[in-house]
């Protein structure tokens, strides 16, 4: 089991993982149709990105930090 302060610091860290991965959807966004054929991988790495951000938050919520 992780400690609260190991929890904290993962989450900021998804939490940079997840912006930059949200940040990188939006400028794909921006380019298309350039670049369309990325769609699917971009998307997919912004939803796992989240994916971890939000269970890492349930975890530090659920260790009462």
């Amino acid at each position: 089991m992780q400690s609260a302060e190991e929890l904290k610091a993962k989450v900021k860290k998804l939490n940079a993982q997840a912006t930059q991965a949200k940040m990188d959807l939006h400028d794909l966004s921006e380019e298309l149709p350039v670049n369309w054929e990325r769609i699917p991988e971009v998307a997919a790495r912004a939803h796992e990105a989240y994916r971890e951000l939000l269970a890492a938050r349930a975890a530090l919520s659920a260790a009462g930090a």
